[in-house]
């Protein structure tokens, strides 16, 4: 688990881990209402994480999972 921080910049939704120094843009997410948020979310790398669902409230900060690579 990592924490990531969430914000939305020109219609884009950035996933940044500051540790890592990674940015990556969030291409499909698996609830996208703003009373229902999160889910599986593919980055523009091709990994595969989890942000609990929610209400969108961005920017903030998550504590999300790596699903995958």
């Amino acid at each position: 688990m990592a924490a990531v921080m969430l914000r939305e910049e020109g219609g884009n939704i950035y996933f940044y881990i500051a540790k890592k120094d990674m940015e990556e843009t969030i291409k499909t997410i698996e609830f996208n209402s703003e009373e229902n948020w999160g889910g599986e979310v593919l980055l523009s790398n091709g990994q595969i994480w989890w942000i609990e669902p929610g209400v969108k409230k961005l920017p903030k900060e998550a504590v999300c999972k790596k699903l995958s690579d």
